[in-house]
């Protein structure tokens, strides 16, 4: 795709007119806690999925906002699965919280590694027990779950296919505890793993864990009709860890390639949902922007990387909502470096040649902009690229251009685009659960 990128001296002379633009297609939203703020969202309900983004991971509106958001579809609009950007073997925890299954066994708490607080918030917590209480009354087929997408639970990943199969195939069990025995001395660091084999200083574990799948794949008929659900979180397990051997073995090559291969990974794991829910199922993706917004209209896919929004673009057409939120200044829970101290960061006032400084410029507090809906002068005018901002786990605003900006087409990457002008940080929970919580609390197993 050949991009004509206009100067930031353009792109910021352009603003203050296309902020007036803006101000007359949007739509003001109402306080998130207001019914009629999701019930705006209502006309993205004929999706198979709803794809719910975020500018960063720490802030509380686009938690709330999401939530608000889900509430609406899980209730009014059948919507059966919320699939969040987050290791499967945490959110299996709250998933049989959420779906009242009953504890599983497990060795850590949930979400308990660094970033702690990006799904460990009261934010979240409030949705996770929101979504219990819906679920309650309803008969197990009809309860919605709580899955994660993500690819970096090698180590848990491997426990549970284990502790599955110990308990119902003590045999099988033990050829694959051989065969994971090859990334044992790996799976605190997994990155240290690539680095040996990119080095040559060890031969990969690929052939072993491909095996394990395929075993696990071949005995499917049988096990999936004894006890479906414990098999079907086995097999993901098991399709994680051949996934992330791979991540971790390939990623000393390049971002790109391990980029892609991580959300190829998430697609696949949010189609497999959707299989394993039958033809009704309807998924909700909880994300950041630069997962669920289509990549191909930003520097990111102008460089080889596709993610989720474009995977679902491309397989599902109109059947895929891509909704971006966006920021301009508050606050925000991020750190220094990875596995750095949780803080509370101030966030900088976008810049004048971005997409946040229009949005900002309509003097809106909050909205939302319809991009399917615009009229063809709007989105013409906001096809011209600028700078998008991203911010995730980590925030510099020391250095916030080149390390937290990129180029974007936005009516091109979302279908619509949630506006906060001013947003704070979200609420890390502690590591304890509540006073009084149930045993099966998930932030507290």
């Amino acid at each position: 795709m050949a991009v004509s990128i206009p100067s930031s001296k353009d792109r910021a002379g352009n603003a203050p007119e296309l902020a007036r633009q803006i101000k007359h297609a949007c739509e003001p939203l109402p306080p998130i806690e207001d019914a009629s703020f999701a019930a705006t969202f209502d006309r993205f309900a004929q999706a198979r999925v709803v794809l719910l983004g975020e500018a960063t991971h720490g802030t509380s509106e686009f938690y709330r906002a999401r939530a608000a958001i889900s509430q609406r579809l899980i209730e009014r609009h059948g919507f059966t699965i919320v699939a969040a950007e987050a290791d499967w073997p945490d959110a299996s925890r709250i998933d049989r919280y959420v779906r009242h299954r009953g504890p599983g066994k497990y060795d850590e708490q949930s979400f308990a590694r660094f970033p702690t607080w990006m799904w460990r918030n009261e934010e979240v917590g409030a949705f996770v027990d929101w979504l219990r209480a819906h679920n309650e009354a309803r008969p197990m087929a009809q309860r919605c779950a709580f899955r994660g997408l993500d690819i970096y639970s090698l180590r848990s990943s491997i426990a549970a296919v284990l502790e599955y199969l110990d308990r119902v195939d003590p045999q099988a069990a033990d050829h694959a505890r051989r065969r994971y025995g090859c990334l044992t001395p790996w799976q605190a660091e997994p990155t240290f793993y690539g680095r040996a084999v990119h080095y040559g200083e060890r031969d990969t574990c690929e052939d072993a864990v491909v095996a394990q799948l395929r075993d696990m794949l071949d005995t499917r008929s049988g096990l999936q009709a004894k006890d479906g659900e414990d098999y079907f979180d086995a097999e993901q397990n098991a399709r994680i860890v051949r996934a992330a051997e791979h991540y971790y073995r390939i990623m000393y090559r390049g971002s790109t390639e391990s980029w892609n291969l991580r959300d190829r990974h998430m697609f696949d794991t949010l189609r497999h949902l959707l299989d394993a829910g039958g033809p009704t199922s309807k998924a909700i993706v909880w994300a950041h922007n630069s997962h669920i917004g289509n990549a191909s209209a930003t520097a990111m896919g102008w460089q080889g990387e596709f993610n989720i929004g474009e995977l679902s673009r491309t397989a599902l057409g109109d059947g895929a909502a891509l909704i971006g939120f966006g920021t301009d200044h508050g606050t925000v829970a991020a750190a220094d470096d990875w596995g750095g101290a949780t803080q509370i960061k101030n966030v900088l006032p976008a810049r004048p040649d971005s997409y946040e400084r229009v949005f900002h410029e309509t003097g809106i507090r909050s909205s939302l902009t319809d991009l399917r809906a615009a009229a063809s002068s709007v989105r013409d005018s906001l096809a011209m690229p600028r700078l998008e901002r991203a911010i995730g786990v980590v925030y510099r605003p020391e250095t916030e251009f080149m390390s937290h900006y990129f180029e974007a087409v936005l009516p091109e990457q979302f279908d619509a685009y949630v506006w906060f002008d001013q947003t704070r940080a979200v609420t890390p929970l502690p590591s304890a659960p509540p006073h009084g919580a149930p045993e099966t609390y998930p932030f507290g197993l």
